[in-house]
């Protein structure tokens, strides 16, 4: 397997937290060092193996679009580079892939939202009509554009288990109503501004995911990852069509090798094939430099 980051020992500050993609230090009470491995989930299990040069590649993508919103909403960055808090031996482990974020108080619920009718919510969709307590418009066929992008939160689970769909009230029943209104309108807000610059550069977001917090001020601010390949489904408007699920720019090809070797999605999965890690690193930096270019 071609070499990649899976798991990180820095000397220098001490490891907070792991979660399935990014590792946690702590560098004082206000600030905290976020390195993304090349760590992949799927179906919820992190894998053996690693997707070369992952992290590096959703710490530039995500980067990028922090940038390209800070007027939007403010964001967990505080401007430092996380070269200048550690020690030369964790340099290795650290140049391309960590942030230097703020300490905030997460906001416990996932920030969905859909521009397109697919994935989970096209399966709702067909038994109910109903995605997170909204009525759809009948008719709809699988990845058909939405009349307006829908807010369908879901609970934030733990590493290993499944996040569960809610609707807004139950949002608001978990986080207050004033909080999930604001969080409801500026994810919105966030995907519509994503939306429109992603489509210049040949791609369409279908749906994404945002994580907030809040900080010692009660402000609200864009916290983890930002419109990545792991937290979005990105596809080539070219491919584009209703009726089908276009290919995406994301781990499709490791779900849909999983899918073949009959693996009843718990851990541990099977080890992934060469090619298969490589075929999907690709597509990682195809987004990025889409994107970015």
């Amino acid at each position: 397997m071609s070499a990649g980051l899976t798991t990180t020992n820095l000397t220098s500050l001490k490891k907070i937290y792991s979660g399935k993609v990014r590792d946690l230090y702590e560098i004082d009470g206000q600030r905290m060092l976020m390195i993304a491995t090349d760590r992949l989930s799927a179906f919820d299990v992190i894998l053996a193996e690693p997707i070369p040069e992952k992290g590096k590649i959703l710490t530039a993508i995500s980067n990028f679009w922090f940038e390209k919103l800070r007027d939007l909403v403010p964001s967990h960055f505080t401007g430092e580079q996380p070269e200048d808090v550690v020690d030369p031996i964790d340099l290795p482990q650290v140049e391309g892939r960590a942030v230097v974020v703020k300490r905030l108080q997460a906001v416990p619920v996932e920030a969905v939202v859909r521009g397109y009718i697919v994935g989970g919510g096209w399966k709702d969709y067909q038994a109910t009509g109903i995605v997170s307590g909204i009525k759809l418009p009948a008719g709809l066929v699988e990845a058909d554009k939405l009349p307006e992008p829908i807010f369908t939160p879901s609970t934030k689970a733990a590493v290993g288990d499944h996040d569960e769909p809610i609707s807004f009230e139950q949002c608001a029943e978990l986080i207050g109503a004033e909080l999930a209104a604001k969080v409801r309108d500026t994810a919105i807000k966030l995907y519509k501004a994503a939306s429109e610059y992603a489509a210049t550069r040949g791609i369409i977001i279908a749906d994404t995911k945002f994580e907030f917090g809040l900080d010692e001020d009660g402000t609200l601010c864009l916290m983890d990852e930002a419109l990545t390949p792991d937290s979005s489904r990105f596809w080539p408007a070219d491919q584009y069509q209703p009726g089908k699920n276009p290919p995406s720019y994301d781990k499709q090809f490791v779900r849909d090798w999983l899918e073949t070797t009959g693996w009843n999605k718990t851990p541990p999965a099977p080890a992934l094939p060469e090619d298969v890690a490589l075929r999907t690193a690709a597509k990682y930096r195809e987004a990025l430099d889409k994107l970015t270019a």
